[in-house]
């Protein structure tokens, strides 16, 4: 597989970069690091729905091209999308926690379903062509797969289910993306549209700067900061845990190589599974414990919160990235532990420093750097040469 003519932090440098969702905990990871490798940023979304807010607190508003726009709302994101002219999308907006979907299912399918072929569309009406080209990326789950809660981790080839709404919503995604690759975006045909279209797949991603209802990190945190207990819903479940600027290069890293063989003979047109090591596989209880520790301080109990009560959650689910590592050379390079110190160390600083913007971008930068350091001395193209 040919790669690309440059790691990313040359790629997209530059270049006119679209992120929807980049208010949320991902899309604000992926708008910094995209501005920090010298893009011109876009962002599109709803205003932040947390405080404290991971956008906020980096000074994103100010850093890129920010507009308040909501994916349901399909003729907006058309003007929006043909107004700015991305080279590269990246789809992020959507409804992102379980337990809301089951409160609020309808809106959940609007957002994750239809948000996505509004986004789509869009690209379709911007006039894109051989002589302008767009690559696409778009982000569902690992959640999108029909869990049967084997160990048998999940292929991109395998099945699109879901048992709660939310993941029925990903899985439903995914086949809208399909249906628009091969409908109006078909590979063979690529001089005549001129879009790259792909999906990413990822799931139980930590790292600092999530604040959203009911995720476990998020509820440790909080609980630490206050000196209480951390409730644990679920001890024994097992999540193939990784740090958030795992995908984010998986991610970075499609869309460069999209955008660089467009045409080119070399079909990356496809769903891509980013998921950690199997050293990350670890129960929630490990996972709380290694918080804890680095920490400092701290204990956990079991609860079972009635909100939850009914409420399906899976016991286990995995991924298999062979895929990934054969066609893009991607594959994660944090371990568990360090993936937890680093959420750890975001975390601490946030809270000890008052949340000042300019020590929190100061680190975020510092552990994309690091991040970094440790796949280019894995010889991972996308880092580029150790130092590089």
């Amino acid at each position: 597989m040919k790669s690309p003519s440059a790691p990313i932090r040359h790629f997209y440098r530059g270049r006119r970069v679209l992120v929807t969702g980049d208010t949320g905990f991902k899309g604000s990871w992926l708008a910094f690091w995209l501005d920090h490798l010298g893009a011109e940023v876009h962002g599109l979304a709803l205003e932040p729905d947390t405080d404290p807010s991971n956008f906020e607190i980096l000074g994103l508003r100010e850093r890129i091209r920010h507009s308040t726009v909501d994916i349901r709302d399909r003729d907006a994101l058309c003007r929006a999308v043909r107004s700015i002219g991305p080279e590269v999308v990246f789809h992020l907006a959507a409804q992102a926690i379980v337990s809301v979907s089951y409160q609020e299912p309808i809106e959940t399918l609007r957002t994750n379903v239809l948000g996505t072929a509004h986004l789509l569309q869009a690209v379709r009406e911007a006039g894109y062509s051989a002589e302008r080209p767009c690559a696409v990326v778009c982000i569902t789950s690992d959640k999108c797969y029909e869990n049967r809660e084997t160990y048998d981790a999940y292929r991109e080839t395998d099945p699109m289910g879901g048992r709660d709404p939310y993941s029925m919503s990903k899985g439903a995604a995914e086949l809208v993306i399909s249906s628009w690759r091969r409908s109006f975006f078909p590979p063979p045909e690529w001089a005549r549209h001129g879009v790259s279209l792909a999906s990413g797949r990822a799931g139980n991603v930590i790292g600092g700067g999530d604040w959203a209802p009911d995720r476990i990190v998020v509820d440790s945190v909080r609980a630490l900061a206050a000196g209480r207990p951390v409730g644990v819903r679920n001890p024994g479940s097992i999540r193939p845990w990784q740090h958030v600027l795992e995908p984010l290069s998986g991610y970075l890293q499609l869309g460069a190589e999209l955008a660089l063989t467009a045409g080119k003979g070399t079909d990356l047109t496809s769903p891509y599974n980013f998921g950690p090591g199997r050293g990350a596989e670890r129960t929630v209880r490990e996972l709380v414990e290694l918080l804890i520790r680095h920490w400092g301080a701290g204990s956990w109990e079991a609860v079972q919160p009635e909100r939850f009560t009914g409420l399906h959650e899976a016991v286990y689910l995995k991924l298999a990235t062979d895929k990934a590592w054969h066609h893009l050379g991607w594959k994660p390079s944090w371990e568990f532990e360090p993936a937890v110190k680093e959420t750890v160390t975001w975390y601490r600083q946030a809270y000890s420093g008052g949340f000042d913007s300019a020590e929190m971008r100061k680190l975020t930068a510092e552990q994309i750097e690091r991040y970094t350091s440790a796949a280019a001395a894995q010889g991972l193209r996308w880092a580029g040469e150790p130092g590089g």
